[in-house]
Protein backbone atom coordinates (compact mmCIF):
# COMPACT_ATOMS: atom_id res chain seq x y z
CA UNK A 1 0.00 0.00 0.00
CA UNK A 2 1.34 3.47 -1.22
CA UNK A 3 1.24 6.82 0.72
CA UNK A 4 -1.83 7.70 -0.80
CA UNK A 5 -2.37 11.58 -0.98
CA UNK A 6 1.74 12.05 -1.09
CA UNK A 7 1.88 9.52 -4.12
CA UNK A 8 -0.37 11.36 -6.14
CA UNK A 9 1.33 14.60 -5.68
CA UNK A 10 4.63 12.97 -6.65
CA UNK A 11 3.04 11.01 -9.49
CA UNK A 12 1.48 14.07 -11.24
CA UNK A 13 4.67 16.06 -11.05
CA UNK A 14 5.59 17.40 -14.80
CA UNK A 15 9.28 16.96 -15.27
CA UNK A 16 12.49 16.55 -13.00
CA UNK A 17 11.80 17.99 -9.90
CA UNK A 18 15.02 19.54 -9.41
CA UNK A 19 13.97 22.05 -12.34
CA UNK A 20 10.28 22.50 -11.01
CA UNK A 21 9.76 26.14 -9.25
CA UNK A 22 7.55 25.25 -6.15
CA UNK A 23 8.03 28.10 -4.29
CA UNK A 24 9.57 31.59 -3.76
CA UNK A 25 9.24 34.33 -0.63
CA UNK A 26 9.61 38.05 -1.14
CA UNK A 27 13.05 37.64 0.75
CA UNK A 28 14.58 35.53 -1.71
CA UNK A 29 13.92 31.87 -0.78
CA UNK A 30 13.16 29.80 -3.51
CA UNK A 31 12.55 25.87 -3.42
CA UNK A 32 12.34 23.61 -6.31
CA UNK A 33 9.99 20.17 -5.92
CA UNK A 34 13.26 18.44 -5.12
CA UNK A 35 13.78 20.72 -2.24
CA UNK A 36 10.44 20.14 -0.89
CA UNK A 37 10.30 16.57 -1.52
CA UNK A 38 13.59 16.13 0.23
CA UNK A 39 12.51 19.35 2.80
CA UNK A 40 9.38 17.14 3.66
CA UNK A 41 11.24 13.56 3.98
CA UNK A 42 13.78 15.37 6.57
CA UNK A 43 10.74 16.48 8.69
CA UNK A 44 9.26 12.82 8.71
CA UNK A 45 12.13 11.52 9.80
CA UNK A 46 12.69 13.76 12.33
CA UNK A 47 9.11 13.25 13.52
CA UNK A 48 9.75 9.86 13.20
CA UNK A 49 12.68 9.92 15.70
CA UNK A 50 10.55 12.48 18.02
CA UNK A 51 8.73 9.32 18.55
CA UNK A 52 5.22 9.95 16.00
CA UNK A 53 3.44 6.81 15.14
CA UNK A 54 1.40 6.30 12.41
CA UNK A 55 -2.15 7.65 13.64
CA UNK A 56 -0.58 9.82 16.39
CA UNK A 57 -1.59 13.83 16.03
CA UNK A 58 0.56 16.44 15.24
CA UNK A 59 -0.10 20.09 16.74
CA UNK A 60 0.89 22.83 15.60
CA UNK A 61 0.39 26.76 15.74
CA UNK A 62 3.49 28.34 14.15
CA UNK A 63 3.70 31.52 12.34
CA UNK A 64 3.29 31.33 8.06
CA UNK A 65 6.59 29.70 6.74
CA UNK A 66 7.82 27.25 4.26
CA UNK A 67 9.11 25.01 6.67
CA UNK A 68 5.29 24.24 7.55
CA UNK A 69 4.46 23.32 4.16
CA UNK A 70 7.57 20.60 4.64
CA UNK A 71 6.12 19.92 8.20
CA UNK A 72 2.63 19.32 6.91
CA UNK A 73 3.93 17.06 4.15
CA UNK A 74 6.15 15.43 6.59
CA UNK A 75 3.27 14.28 8.90
CA UNK A 76 1.69 13.07 5.94
CA UNK A 77 4.48 10.55 4.97
CA UNK A 78 5.08 9.47 8.52
CA UNK A 79 1.64 8.77 8.25
CA UNK A 80 0.41 10.77 11.36
CA UNK A 81 -2.51 13.44 10.98
CA UNK A 82 -1.69 17.30 11.12
CA UNK A 83 -3.23 19.52 13.30
CA UNK A 84 -3.03 23.24 12.90
CA UNK A 85 -3.96 26.16 14.88
CA UNK A 86 -5.09 29.55 14.92
CA UNK A 87 -2.15 31.08 15.33
CA UNK A 88 -4.40 33.54 17.75
CA UNK A 89 -5.35 31.27 20.13
CA UNK A 90 -4.78 31.63 23.72
CA UNK A 91 -2.81 29.65 25.90
CA UNK A 92 -6.42 29.04 27.41
CA UNK A 93 -7.95 27.57 23.99
CA UNK A 94 -4.61 25.54 23.37
CA UNK A 95 -5.38 23.87 26.08
CA UNK A 96 -8.74 22.60 25.27
CA UNK A 97 -7.16 21.59 21.65
CA UNK A 98 -4.20 19.95 23.21
CA UNK A 99 -6.55 17.83 25.94
CA UNK A 100 -9.09 17.04 22.96
CA UNK A 101 -6.65 15.87 20.34
CA UNK A 102 -3.69 14.35 22.47
CA UNK A 103 -1.21 15.04 19.94
CA UNK A 104 2.28 13.06 20.59
CA UNK A 105 3.98 16.05 19.49
CA UNK A 106 2.49 20.04 19.97
CA UNK A 107 4.84 22.75 17.76
CA UNK A 108 4.67 26.13 18.87
CA UNK A 109 6.78 29.51 17.61
CA UNK A 110 9.45 29.88 19.88
CA UNK A 111 8.13 33.31 21.35
CA UNK A 112 5.47 31.55 23.26
CA UNK A 113 7.07 28.91 23.94
CA UNK A 114 7.55 29.68 28.00
CA UNK A 115 3.07 30.29 28.16
CA UNK A 116 2.64 27.23 25.72
CA UNK A 117 4.71 24.69 27.43
CA UNK A 118 3.31 24.18 30.57
CA UNK A 119 0.02 23.60 29.07
CA UNK A 120 1.30 21.27 26.82
CA UNK A 121 2.47 19.57 29.80
CA UNK A 122 -1.00 20.19 31.57
CA UNK A 123 -2.23 18.05 28.81
CA UNK A 124 0.24 15.07 28.86
CA UNK A 125 2.07 16.00 25.20
CA UNK A 126 4.79 14.12 25.24
CA UNK A 127 7.26 16.15 23.10
CA UNK A 128 7.19 19.93 22.18
CA UNK A 129 9.05 21.65 19.62
CA UNK A 130 9.52 25.18 18.02
CA UNK A 131 9.66 26.58 14.39
CA UNK A 132 9.18 30.47 14.13
CA UNK A 133 8.70 32.59 10.71
CA UNK A 134 11.78 32.42 9.24
CA UNK A 135 11.85 28.43 9.48
CA UNK A 136 13.84 28.03 12.42
CA UNK A 137 13.70 26.00 15.90
CA UNK A 138 13.95 22.74 17.60
CA UNK A 139 11.93 21.49 14.55
CA UNK A 140 14.16 22.30 12.15
CA UNK A 141 16.84 21.45 13.86
CA UNK A 142 15.82 18.06 13.97
CA UNK A 143 14.85 17.93 10.31
CA UNK A 144 18.30 19.17 9.72
CA UNK A 145 20.16 16.24 11.14
CA UNK A 146 17.94 13.99 8.84
CA UNK A 147 19.73 12.44 5.67
CA UNK A 148 16.55 12.78 3.49
CA UNK A 149 16.21 9.14 2.74
CA UNK A 150 12.73 8.15 4.78
CA UNK A 151 10.51 5.40 3.62
CA UNK A 152 7.37 6.87 3.10
CA UNK A 153 4.73 5.36 5.59
CA UNK A 154 2.09 3.13 4.56
CA UNK A 155 -1.31 5.11 4.17
CA UNK A 156 -4.62 4.42 2.03
CA UNK A 157 -7.51 6.94 0.93
CA UNK A 158 -9.56 6.40 3.99
CA UNK A 159 -6.50 6.88 7.03
CA UNK A 160 -6.70 10.24 8.60
CA UNK A 161 -3.99 12.97 7.40
CA UNK A 162 -5.09 15.97 8.78
CA UNK A 163 -7.42 17.21 12.04
CA UNK A 164 -9.30 20.41 11.85
CA UNK A 165 -11.11 22.04 14.50
CA UNK A 166 -14.35 24.17 13.57
CA UNK A 167 -13.85 27.84 14.45
CA UNK A 168 -16.24 27.17 17.45
CA UNK A 169 -18.56 30.31 17.02
CA UNK A 170 -20.96 28.59 19.37
CA UNK A 171 -20.52 25.97 21.76
CA UNK A 172 -17.74 23.40 21.98
CA UNK A 173 -15.04 23.49 18.68
CA UNK A 174 -14.86 20.16 16.90
CA UNK A 175 -11.93 18.19 15.06
CA UNK A 176 -13.02 17.68 11.77
CA UNK A 177 -11.06 14.56 10.33
CA UNK A 178 -9.72 14.53 7.27
CA UNK A 179 -8.85 11.63 5.30
CA UNK A 180 -6.36 11.32 2.73
CA UNK A 181 -8.80 10.66 0.08
CA UNK A 182 -10.58 13.66 1.27
CA UNK A 183 -7.97 16.27 0.15
CA UNK A 184 -6.49 14.13 -2.93
CA UNK A 185 -9.82 14.35 -4.80
CA UNK A 186 -11.10 17.72 -3.73
CA UNK A 187 -7.53 19.22 -5.41
CA UNK A 188 -7.77 17.11 -8.35
CA UNK A 189 -10.94 18.17 -8.54
CA UNK A 190 -10.21 21.65 -8.23
CA UNK A 191 -7.75 21.71 -10.78
CA UNK A 192 -9.88 20.61 -13.41
CA UNK A 193 -12.10 23.09 -12.52
CA UNK A 194 -10.48 26.00 -11.86
CA UNK A 195 -7.74 24.61 -15.01
CA UNK A 196 -5.03 24.60 -13.23
CA UNK A 197 -1.28 23.76 -14.96
CA UNK A 198 2.30 23.47 -14.37
CA UNK A 199 2.63 27.21 -15.85
CA UNK A 200 0.22 28.73 -13.24
CA UNK A 201 1.74 30.70 -10.28
CA UNK A 202 -0.28 31.29 -7.18
CA UNK A 203 -0.41 34.57 -5.22
CA UNK A 204 -0.47 33.16 -1.69
CA UNK A 205 -1.20 35.38 1.21
CA UNK A 206 -3.86 33.68 3.04
CA UNK A 207 -2.50 31.73 6.53
CA UNK A 208 -1.96 28.33 6.78
CA UNK A 209 -3.38 27.40 9.41
CA UNK A 210 -7.10 26.98 7.67
CA UNK A 211 -8.76 25.05 4.93
CA UNK A 212 -8.43 27.88 2.16
CA UNK A 213 -5.12 28.79 2.65
CA UNK A 214 -3.24 25.19 2.91
CA UNK A 215 -5.69 22.59 1.39
CA UNK A 216 -7.38 24.46 -1.38
CA UNK A 217 -4.55 26.73 -2.16
CA UNK A 218 -1.36 24.71 -1.52
CA UNK A 219 -2.55 20.87 -2.10
CA UNK A 220 -4.38 22.78 -5.40
CA UNK A 221 -0.73 23.70 -6.52
CA UNK A 222 0.66 20.52 -5.54
CA UNK A 223 -1.48 18.55 -7.58
CA UNK A 224 -1.30 20.81 -10.69
CA UNK A 225 2.67 20.98 -10.26
CA UNK A 226 2.27 24.87 -10.50
CA UNK A 227 4.05 27.40 -8.20
CA UNK A 228 3.60 29.66 -5.76
CA UNK A 229 4.95 33.24 -4.51
CA UNK A 230 4.79 32.64 -0.86
CA UNK A 231 3.60 36.09 1.52
CA UNK A 232 3.43 35.67 5.12
CA UNK A 233 0.26 37.53 5.29
CA UNK A 234 -1.55 40.22 3.30
CA UNK A 235 0.13 42.99 1.82
CA UNK A 236 -1.96 45.11 -0.83
CA UNK A 237 1.10 46.82 -2.25
CA UNK A 238 3.06 43.95 -2.96
CA UNK A 239 0.51 42.16 -4.12
CA UNK A 240 -0.51 44.51 -6.81
CA UNK A 241 3.41 44.59 -7.79
CA UNK A 242 3.74 40.95 -7.79
CA UNK A 243 0.51 40.60 -9.95
CA UNK A 244 2.74 40.54 -13.35
CA UNK A 245 4.41 37.33 -12.08
CA UNK A 246 1.69 35.53 -11.45
CA UNK A 247 -1.49 33.95 -12.75
CA UNK A 248 -4.05 33.18 -9.73
CA UNK A 249 -4.97 34.77 -6.94
CA UNK A 250 -6.91 32.74 -3.85
CA UNK A 251 -8.11 35.42 -1.17
CA UNK A 252 -11.13 35.95 1.19
CA UNK A 253 -13.54 39.26 0.73
CA UNK A 254 -11.24 41.36 3.03
CA UNK A 255 -7.79 40.63 0.01
CA UNK A 256 -10.56 42.33 -2.44
CA UNK A 257 -12.36 45.12 -0.47
CA UNK A 258 -8.34 46.39 0.09
CA UNK A 259 -6.78 46.10 -3.04
CA UNK A 260 -10.19 48.03 -4.48
CA UNK A 261 -8.41 50.96 -2.41
CA UNK A 262 -5.16 50.48 -3.91
CA UNK A 263 -5.00 53.59 -6.80
CA UNK A 264 -2.25 50.97 -8.90
CA UNK A 265 -5.39 48.28 -9.55
CA UNK A 266 -6.31 48.54 -13.44
CA UNK A 267 -6.69 46.13 -16.09
CA UNK A 268 -2.74 47.07 -16.92
CA UNK A 269 -1.83 46.22 -13.71
CA UNK A 270 -3.91 42.35 -13.71
CA UNK A 271 -2.90 41.78 -17.40
CA UNK A 272 -0.92 38.40 -16.72
CA UNK A 273 -3.59 37.15 -14.29
CA UNK A 274 -6.05 34.54 -15.44
CA UNK A 275 -8.24 33.81 -12.02
CA UNK A 276 -9.30 35.68 -9.00
CA UNK A 277 -11.02 33.35 -6.46
CA UNK A 278 -12.85 33.98 -3.32
CA UNK A 279 -14.05 32.20 -0.34
CA UNK A 280 -14.26 31.49 3.35
CA UNK A 281 -17.13 34.19 3.64
CA UNK A 282 -19.19 36.01 1.34
CA UNK A 283 -18.49 38.18 -1.25
CA UNK A 284 -20.91 41.41 -1.79
CA UNK A 285 -22.25 41.97 -4.65
CA UNK A 286 -20.88 45.66 -4.54
CA UNK A 287 -17.49 44.40 -4.34
CA UNK A 288 -18.00 41.79 -7.25
CA UNK A 289 -19.14 44.60 -9.40
CA UNK A 290 -16.28 46.87 -8.58
CA UNK A 291 -13.46 44.65 -9.18
CA UNK A 292 -14.69 43.86 -12.34
CA UNK A 293 -15.15 47.14 -13.09
CA UNK A 294 -11.38 47.96 -11.93
CA UNK A 295 -9.94 45.11 -13.31
CA UNK A 296 -11.77 43.52 -16.47
CA UNK A 297 -11.74 40.46 -14.49
CA UNK A 298 -14.60 38.48 -12.62
CA UNK A 299 -14.00 37.38 -9.17
CA UNK A 300 -14.60 33.02 -8.97
CA UNK A 301 -16.87 32.97 -5.65
CA UNK A 302 -17.35 28.96 -4.58
CA UNK A 303 -18.20 27.39 -1.52
CA UNK A 304 -16.62 25.42 1.21
CA UNK A 305 -16.47 23.83 4.65
CA UNK A 306 -14.29 23.42 6.98
CA UNK A 307 -15.51 19.91 6.98
CA UNK A 308 -16.22 19.19 3.37
CA UNK A 309 -13.06 20.97 1.24
CA UNK A 310 -15.02 22.78 -1.67
CA UNK A 311 -18.26 21.73 -1.97
CA UNK A 312 -19.17 24.34 -4.82
CA UNK A 313 -17.60 26.97 -7.20
CA UNK A 314 -18.94 29.41 -9.98
CA UNK A 315 -18.10 28.46 -13.66
CA UNK A 316 -14.42 28.99 -15.33
CA UNK A 317 -16.07 29.73 -18.49
CA UNK A 318 -19.29 30.89 -18.23
CA UNK A 319 -21.53 33.26 -15.84
CA UNK A 320 -19.89 34.07 -12.36
CA UNK A 321 -22.92 35.10 -11.20
CA UNK A 322 -22.49 37.94 -8.05
CA UNK A 323 -24.05 36.85 -4.49
CA UNK A 324 -24.23 33.17 -5.48
CA UNK A 325 -21.55 29.93 -5.37
CA UNK A 326 -21.34 28.51 -8.50
CA UNK A 327 -22.83 24.90 -9.23
CA UNK A 328 -21.82 21.65 -7.52
CA UNK A 329 -18.90 20.48 -8.10
CA UNK A 330 -17.90 17.28 -10.25
CA UNK A 331 -18.28 14.14 -7.52
CA UNK A 332 -20.01 16.43 -5.20
CA UNK A 333 -23.98 15.88 -4.30
CA UNK A 334 -26.33 18.92 -3.46
CA UNK A 335 -29.86 19.31 -2.10
CA UNK A 336 -31.98 21.53 -0.27
CA UNK A 337 -34.13 20.31 2.12
CA UNK A 338 -36.78 20.94 4.99
CA UNK A 339 -35.01 21.54 7.81
CA UNK A 340 -37.70 19.91 9.93
CA UNK A 341 -38.77 17.35 7.38
CA UNK A 342 -35.92 16.63 5.61
CA UNK A 343 -38.18 16.22 2.33
CA UNK A 344 -36.62 17.93 -0.84
CA UNK A 345 -37.35 21.32 -1.71
CA UNK A 346 -38.43 23.02 -5.15
CA UNK A 347 -36.36 25.75 -7.20
CA UNK A 348 -35.65 29.21 -5.46
CA UNK A 349 -37.10 27.62 -1.81
CA UNK A 350 -34.89 28.26 0.90
CA UNK A 351 -34.15 25.21 3.25
CA UNK A 352 -30.71 23.56 4.92
CA UNK A 353 -28.18 22.73 2.28
CA UNK A 354 -27.19 19.03 2.50
CA UNK A 355 -23.98 17.61 0.57
CA UNK A 356 -22.28 13.96 -0.05
CA UNK A 357 -19.40 13.25 -2.23
CA UNK A 358 -15.59 11.84 -1.77
CA UNK A 359 -14.77 15.50 0.07
CA UNK A 360 -16.79 14.87 2.81
CA UNK A 361 -14.83 14.26 5.94
CA UNK A 362 -15.11 11.13 8.17
CA UNK A 363 -16.59 12.59 11.04
CA UNK A 364 -15.52 14.91 14.46
CA UNK A 365 -13.03 13.46 16.22
CA UNK A 366 -14.33 11.62 19.63
CA UNK A 367 -17.48 12.77 18.98
CA UNK A 368 -19.86 9.57 17.37
CA UNK A 369 -22.71 10.82 18.66
CA UNK A 370 -22.20 14.63 17.21
CA UNK A 371 -21.00 12.47 13.82
CA UNK A 372 -24.15 10.34 13.54
CA UNK A 373 -26.35 13.42 14.42
CA UNK A 374 -25.14 15.47 11.57
CA UNK A 375 -25.05 12.60 8.51
CA UNK A 376 -27.93 11.23 6.96
CA UNK A 377 -28.42 7.36 6.46
CA UNK A 378 -27.97 7.77 2.59
CA UNK A 379 -24.47 9.32 3.66
CA UNK A 380 -25.63 13.40 3.18
CA UNK A 381 -24.04 15.49 5.23
CA UNK A 382 -26.05 18.38 7.02
CA UNK A 383 -23.53 21.82 6.37
CA UNK A 384 -25.83 24.02 9.13
CA UNK A 385 -26.42 26.45 5.95
CA UNK A 386 -29.17 27.75 4.96
CA UNK A 387 -29.47 28.00 1.06
CA UNK A 388 -31.56 27.46 -2.19
CA UNK A 389 -30.82 26.77 -6.09
CA UNK A 390 -32.39 28.83 -8.59
CA UNK A 391 -34.05 27.91 -12.08
CA UNK A 392 -30.27 28.00 -13.32
CA UNK A 393 -28.96 25.65 -10.76
CA UNK A 394 -26.44 28.11 -9.40
CA UNK A 395 -26.31 27.29 -5.25
CA UNK A 396 -27.28 30.53 -2.89
CA UNK A 397 -26.06 30.66 0.45
CA UNK A 398 -28.74 32.51 2.88
CA UNK A 399 -26.74 32.25 6.04
CA UNK A 400 -25.70 29.49 8.87
CA UNK A 401 -29.25 27.98 10.31
CA UNK A 402 -27.91 29.50 13.61
CA UNK A 403 -28.69 32.46 12.52
CA UNK A 404 -32.19 32.22 11.10
CA UNK A 405 -34.47 34.26 12.58
CA UNK A 406 -37.62 33.81 14.33
CA UNK A 407 -39.88 36.27 14.65
CA UNK A 408 -43.24 36.29 15.58
CA UNK A 409 -43.60 32.89 14.03
CA UNK A 410 -42.20 34.06 10.84
CA UNK A 411 -38.76 32.70 9.66
CA UNK A 412 -36.42 35.61 8.34
CA UNK A 413 -33.37 34.95 6.23
CA UNK A 414 -30.43 37.80 7.28
CA UNK A 415 -28.81 37.55 4.03
CA UNK A 416 -31.73 38.84 2.36
CA UNK A 417 -32.58 42.14 4.32
CA UNK A 418 -28.68 42.15 4.06
CA UNK A 419 -28.50 42.43 0.77
CA UNK A 420 -31.58 45.07 0.73
CA UNK A 421 -29.40 47.75 3.40
CA UNK A 422 -25.83 46.90 1.37
CA UNK A 423 -27.81 48.61 -1.32
CA UNK A 424 -28.78 51.60 0.06
CA UNK A 425 -26.92 54.92 -0.59
CA UNK A 426 -24.62 55.19 2.19
CA UNK A 427 -24.34 52.13 3.14
CA UNK A 428 -20.90 49.79 3.07
CA UNK A 429 -21.68 46.69 4.75
CA UNK A 430 -23.93 45.37 7.08
CA UNK A 431 -25.07 42.14 9.63
CA UNK A 432 -28.68 41.49 9.94
CA UNK A 433 -28.98 39.36 13.75
CA UNK A 434 -31.93 38.36 15.80
CA UNK A 435 -32.37 39.27 19.60
CA UNK A 436 -34.76 38.37 22.13
CA UNK A 437 -38.03 40.41 22.18
CA UNK A 438 -40.44 39.72 24.36
CA UNK A 439 -43.33 40.13 22.07
CA UNK A 440 -42.09 38.49 19.08
CA UNK A 441 -39.32 35.89 20.87
CA UNK A 442 -36.69 37.41 18.23
CA UNK A 443 -36.51 41.14 16.92
CA UNK A 444 -35.10 41.70 13.73
CA UNK A 445 -31.56 44.01 14.19
CA UNK A 446 -29.29 45.41 11.53
CA UNK A 447 -26.44 46.30 12.23
CA UNK A 448 -24.86 49.04 9.74
CA UNK A 449 -21.40 50.23 8.88
CA UNK A 450 -21.70 53.38 6.97
CA UNK A 451 -19.41 54.53 4.01
CA UNK A 452 -16.97 57.23 4.84
CA UNK A 453 -17.71 60.45 4.83
CA UNK A 454 -22.02 59.28 4.32
CA UNK A 455 -24.13 59.63 7.27
CA UNK A 456 -27.46 57.66 6.77
CA UNK A 457 -30.07 57.90 9.74
CA UNK A 458 -31.65 54.54 11.43
CA UNK A 459 -34.93 56.39 10.17
CA UNK A 460 -33.89 56.21 6.60
CA UNK A 461 -32.80 53.61 6.55
CA UNK A 462 -36.08 51.99 8.08
CA UNK A 463 -38.21 54.10 5.43
CA UNK A 464 -36.08 53.01 2.57
CA UNK A 465 -37.04 49.10 3.26
CA UNK A 466 -40.33 49.88 3.68
CA UNK A 467 -41.14 49.67 -0.31
CA UNK A 468 -38.47 46.43 -0.39
CA UNK A 469 -39.66 43.82 2.28
CA UNK A 470 -42.48 42.86 3.83
CA UNK A 471 -43.64 44.20 7.33
CA UNK A 472 -41.91 41.16 9.47
CA UNK A 473 -38.68 41.41 8.04
CA UNK A 474 -38.36 44.90 8.87
CA UNK A 475 -35.61 45.68 11.22
CA UNK A 476 -36.86 46.98 14.61
CA UNK A 477 -33.52 48.73 15.00
CA UNK A 478 -30.75 49.93 12.88
CA UNK A 479 -27.61 50.26 14.73
CA UNK A 480 -24.38 51.33 13.66
CA UNK A 481 -20.84 50.28 14.01
CA UNK A 482 -17.23 51.41 12.77
CA UNK A 483 -16.61 48.07 11.58
CA UNK A 484 -18.47 44.24 11.91
CA UNK A 485 -16.40 41.87 14.34
CA UNK A 486 -14.78 39.17 11.76
CA UNK A 487 -12.51 36.39 12.10
CA UNK A 488 -9.08 35.57 10.87
CA UNK A 489 -10.50 34.24 7.64
CA UNK A 490 -12.68 37.51 7.19
CA UNK A 491 -16.50 35.76 8.56
CA UNK A 492 -18.85 38.32 10.39
CA UNK A 493 -18.87 36.77 13.79
CA UNK A 494 -22.52 37.47 14.26
CA UNK A 495 -22.48 35.46 17.84
CA UNK A 496 -20.20 38.54 19.14
CA UNK A 497 -23.15 41.00 18.09
CA UNK A 498 -25.61 38.84 19.80
CA UNK A 499 -24.25 38.84 23.17
CA UNK A 500 -23.22 42.74 22.53
CA UNK A 501 -26.83 44.10 22.21
CA UNK A 502 -28.78 41.38 24.00
CA UNK A 503 -30.54 43.94 26.42
CA UNK A 504 -31.39 45.96 23.52
CA UNK A 505 -34.96 44.88 23.86
CA UNK A 506 -35.26 44.11 27.36
CA UNK A 507 -38.35 45.19 29.18
CA UNK A 508 -38.87 48.67 30.76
Amino acid sequence: MSNHLFDLIRARLPGDPSTRPFLETPEGLRWSYADLIAASARYAAALAGLGVKPGDRVAVQVEKSPAVLALYLGCVRAGAAFLPLNTAYTPAEIAYFLGDAEPALFVCDPARLDALKPVAEAAGVPQVGTLDAAGEGTMAAEAAGQTGAFVDVARGPDDLAAILYTSGTTGRSKGAMLSHDNLASNALTLVEAWRFTADDVLLHALPVFHTHGLFVATNTVLMAGAAMIFLPKLDPPRMLALMDRASVMMGVPTFYTRLLKEPGLTPEATRRMRLFVSGSAPLLAETHREWRERTGHAILERYGMTETNMNTSNPYEGDRVAGTVGFPLPGVDLRVVDPETGAALRTDEVGMIEVRGPNVFKGYWRMPEKTAAEFKPDGFFITGDLGKVDARGYVHIVGRGKDLIITGGYNVYPKEIETEIDALPGVLESAVIGLPHQDFGEGVTAVVVRRPGANPSETEIQKALEARLAKFKLPKRVLFAEELPRNTMGKVQKNLLRDAHKGLYAAG
